[in-house]
């Protein structure tokens, strides 16, 4: 089986895959035998694995979707943002001292890469598909995410890379270059014409506009890039960041527009957005002038989830959420020009 055939197996036969490889690679951490749980199956597979009274998570990670070099990085990354007194998951090496593990799939010649982390305790701040778990919070949420995002911006300003340090880059080509990191999302199959003249106009103001602006320590840096409620956990007070997966370098903005992007329709939209500004800036600037260019990042961020859906389309998210985005980002491109006027 190659890796396209592998895409086009459906979800549930993907997931059969991924579980057998998740039990196989589990002696590698002295783990043999133990119980696997299924927490999500999105991007990775992760499971929850329960062996003598422990709790785990063991990640394995979507076919071909980063480099080795790359996700030694992210992991490396994540060491030094708990380092910094940011709290993320503490990852477990296996046996033979290596951050994670390749663990050949049944039938494939090309091997999954994956890792193993303590358990994470607390409560998703809320979902993309249901958004925040608890409204009549949504101030004090998004100021913990603003908080957050800005300390994560500090940690990133200040550090050295380390040698050989390699991550994708959420810049002008990675948004809206020939080959964006999600795919040619203006090519979406289900795009009308109409539809789809919007998502090349837009993308080709992105382009120019993003090229045109600069890349210091100020506003651009290694971001999480995906800090959405669901990555944000919450227990007893602490706020701990989850999910590296999409991590690189990006403007800080970009990472604010990610932030708030899938509520912009909700009618707690402004409470959170002044929140989420309200928490930054208690820890890092960031100016009104800076803010001028969020409508920007609000654009070239409905780009990415429509490639997402695009180019992952066996996933049930593509196939439930597909009409949504491409209609979310049909109207940012409205907005953003009907504003721009």
């Amino acid at each position: 089986m190659s890796a396209a055939q592998y895409f086009s197996l459906k979800p549930e036969q993907q997931l059969e895959l991924l579980t057998k490889a998740a039990h196989a690679s589990l002696p590698h951490w002295s783990l043999d035998g133990a119980q696997l749980e299924l927490i999500k199956f999105r991007e990775n597979a992760v499971f929850a694995v329960n062996a003598s009274g422990k709790k785990v998570a063991l990640r394995v990670h979507r076919l071909g979707y980063h480099s080795n070099p790359a996700l030694q990085s992210e992991l490396q990354w994540m060491r030094a943002l708990s380092d910094s007194g940011i709290e993320t998951p503490v990852v477990i090496p296996a046996q033979n001292g290596e951050l994670f593990i390749e663990q050949a799939l049944e039938g494939l010649s090309a091997k999954v890469q994956i890792d193993l982390f303590e358990w994470i305790e607390g409560e998703q701040l809320g979902s993309v598909e249901e958004g925040v778990t608890d409204t009549a919070s949504v101030s004090a949420s998004y100021y913990s995410i603003g908080e957050l995002a800005a300390k994560v911006h500090n940690q990133s300003s200040s550090w050295e890379l380390p040698e050989d340090f390699t991550r994708h880059a959420w810049d002008e080509v990675g948004l809206a270059g020939e080959q964006p990191l999600w795919g040619r999302f203006w090519e979406i199959e289900q795009a009308s014409d109409a539809q789809r003249a919007l998502l090349i106009k837009g993308r080709d103001h992105v382009l120019k506009a993003l090229s045109a602006l600069p890349k210091t320590r100020n506003d651009y840096g290694m971001i999480h890039a995906d800090l959405v409620t669901e990555n944000v956990m919450v227990d007893d007070g602490n706020v701990k960041l989850i999910d590296f997966d999409d991590a690189g370098f990006g403007w800080h903005l970009f990472e604010i527009a990610t932030a708030l992007y899938f509520i912009i329709d909700e009618p707690y939209y402004q409470s959170a957005h002044d929140a989420l500004l309200e928490g930054y800036r208690k820890h890092r600037e960031l100016t009104d002038a800076q803010l001028e260019l969020l409508p920007l990042f609000y654009l070239a961020r409905a780009f990415t989830y429509v490639g997402w859906v695009h180019t992952r389309p066996e996933t049930e998210t593509a196939l439930e959420l597909t009409p949504v985005l491409l209609e979310m980002a049909c109207k940012q491109v409205n907005h953003y020009f009907k504003k721009s006027q």
